[in-house]
């Protein structure tokens, strides 16, 4: 396999990476952009991948497959690792056997995100070092060298992406795995792995010992890079947003760290006196700046932004350069994200907007129920917060219990919406929980949780049971309900009755995913508008669905080609002018 080269992106890379450096196990949730990671590994041989039911779980996992000697890659998007935050900060006192490499996939501009954190905050916080690849050559040889760096210095390590490192490709070389011959096995140390505030202390100092080793070993790293050029402009920069610097300034010498963390103090010092002008240039937050000017080392100061993504455009206009990039055409429409056709959750939302309920949101597909014509979601704060958000509201003002509804899809509810139902029932809440049960983690590309019934690998697995769930926590048997996601009638029949009891009510809307092939049963003929019926009044316009269109004449048409017949549109059609394929004529 030497000599071999790929167009891989940094996803695939990284996945790559571990498997070179002979990892064998790998654990996470899946979450844009750092999804197609596992996805990748789990591909390879003699590897172990488990999507886990949320980024603290899959954190777990990794620190006791670490602990028995077994390389291991443990990923997550910037949020997942405040899920995974509890674990993360005592795993640098207990250290590794095997070495545990960290994803944190960070996404500037929130093409997929809640917020744009900067999770380099994170490194700092818990002496972990931090490593950022520029490519996804680097990103396959720094997977690598994290693992190495977590060996020789007992310590977890960090592997920082951006979105544009995950999904852009390059060129790999790809190599032959490492052979490790080593036996698995945990060996007792409770001292080392127990912590009690007595060995913690202990811990604590070790830590600290072991980060100033690492200080002086990222000195002499090749992992930070110095490329002198020119004598009169110099560039301190990292990760991705070293490919911009290199396009706009290909005269300027550039200091390039791979370990943003701990940053190298000496060769930074070293860099600023070859050169008369210094510029220190990072995405987000102002980290590499701060630990610069705090090494008493002088630079320009620039103002670039603290949001969105560092480019080319965002360069030269900050530095009052040419600008050289095509604006982009302007009379081309933009296409607004919305449910797909044939989406389960567009009945309910119907319904929530029909009766202005108060909908406490939360992340995946169904959170595009905010947007017009649905406009049915109110509040959207992490991953199960909708379900105690909403018991915050009724706890304030009980009278708002009839209108106060949460919505939670299957694989978030078992991400981190079990707690909130518990605290519903211990509290005696009067709340009513819908899980969105559409069989799949859709929003990230289809991957499955414990609900879907598979596993990462495709093995038949666990199919959760929401509703023994819900009565085994304490709902009362009466309080849960099923309903089919596709008609309205019974979705708003069964929600009206649930919504009054003043009670904890679950309602498992349940309904496949359009897109998911495998146990999907609405592949059904596409609908279609009898135009002379038409009245022109555009009720079906308000579900939202793509496939529904205004014709030049006022009526409506329905696009045969992404219909899939799933009949919502029709049954809120006044004079039932839309039709089934198979009653027409």
């Amino acid at each position: 396999m030497k000599n071999e080269k790929k167009m891989l992106s940094g996803n695939e890379a990284i996945a790559r990476g571990a498997y070179e450096a002979g990892a064998i196990c790998g654990f996470a949730y899946p979450g844009t952009p750092s999804t197609e990671i596992l996805e990748n590994f789990v591909t390879y041989p003699q590897v172990t991948a488990e999507w886990a039911p949320n980024e603290k779980v899959a954190l777990e996992l990794g620190v006791g497959s670490a602990l028995t000697g077994a390389r291991t890659l443990v990923t997550m998007k910037h949020v997942g690792l405040n899920v995974a935050a509890d674990p993360l900060f005592t795993s640098a006192y207990i250290g590794v056997k095997g070495g545990l490499v960290i994803v944190t996939a960070d996404d500037p501009n929130m093409y997929s995100s809640q917020n744009e954190q900067d999770n380099r905050h994170y490194a700092r916080a818990t002496k972990i070092p931090m490593l950022e690849p520029s490519d996804s050559q680097e990103a396959k040889e720094f997977t690598k060298k994290a693992f190495e760096i977590s060996e020789e210095f007992d310590v977890p390590v960090f592997l920082r992406e951006t979105t544009r490192i995950a999904h852009s490709k390059s060129i790999v070389d790809i190599d032959d795995k490492k052979k490790l011959n080593r036996e698995y096995i945990f060996e007792r140390d409770p001292q080392k792995y127990v912590m009690i505030p007595g060995y913690a202390r202990k811990r604590h100092e070790i830590l600290e010992n072991n980060f100033m080793k690492l200080k002086k070993w990222a000195e002499d790293s090749d992992l930070n890079k110095e490329e002198m050029i020119s004598k009169d402009l110099g560039i301190i920069t990292s990760g991705i947003v070293y490919q911009y610097v290199k396009e706009v300034f290909p005269d300027a010498s550039v200091l390039k760290l791979g370990m943003t963390f701990p940053v190298p103090e000496q060769l930074i010092k070293q860099f600023s006196e070859k050169v008369k002008k210094l510029y220190v240039i990072e995405e987000l937050d102002k980290i590499l700046t701060q630990e610069i000017l705090a090494m008493g080392i002088s630079f320009e100061m620039i103002e670039l932004p603290t949001r969105g993504e560092i480019d080319v455009d965002v360069l030269r206009k900050n530095f009052h350069l040419m600008q050289l990039t095509l604006e982009p055409v302007s009379d081309l429409a933009p296409r607004p994200p919305a449910l797909c056709p044939g989406c389960p959750h567009r009945a309910l939302f119907t319904v929530l907007k029909k009766h202005k309920y108060i909908v406490n949101g939360d992340i995946g597909c169904y959170t595009l129920g905010v947007l017009p014509p649905l406009s049915a979601m109110d509040t959207c704060l992490d991953m199960g917060a909708g379900v105690n958000m909403a018991q915050g509201m009724v706890t304030a003002n009980p009278d708002m219990a009839s209108k106060v509804v949460s919505v939670i899809g299957d694989s978030t509810f078992l991400h981190s919406g079990i707690t909130g139902l518990l605290n519903a029932v211990y509290n005696k809440k009067a709340t009513t929980i819908l899980i969105l049960d559409n069989r799949i983690t859709a929003m990230t590309g289809f991957q499955e949780n414990p609900s879907s019934g598979y596993t990462l690998d495709g093995t038949k697995s666990l199919e959760m049971d929401f509703k023994s769930l819900a009565l085994a926590l304490g709902v009362k048997k009466e309080n849960v309900r099923e309903t089919n996601g596709f008609d309205i009638k019974e979705v708003e029949s069964v929600l009206k009755e649930e919504s009054s009891k003043k009670a904890v009510s679950v309602i498992i809307n349940k309904g496949a995913c359009a897109l998911l092939k495998r146990e999907n049963t609405l592949h059904k003929k596409p609908l279609f508008v009898k135009k002379d019926e038409c009245i022109s009044c555009h009720l079906c316009l308000n579900v939202g669905c793509s496939s529904l269109i205004k014709d030049v004449d006022g009526k409506v048409i329905i696009d045969s080609k992404t219909c899939n017949g799933c009949e919502v549109c029709m049954q809120v059609c006044p004079p039932k002018a839309i039709k089934k394929q198979e009653a027409e004529g």
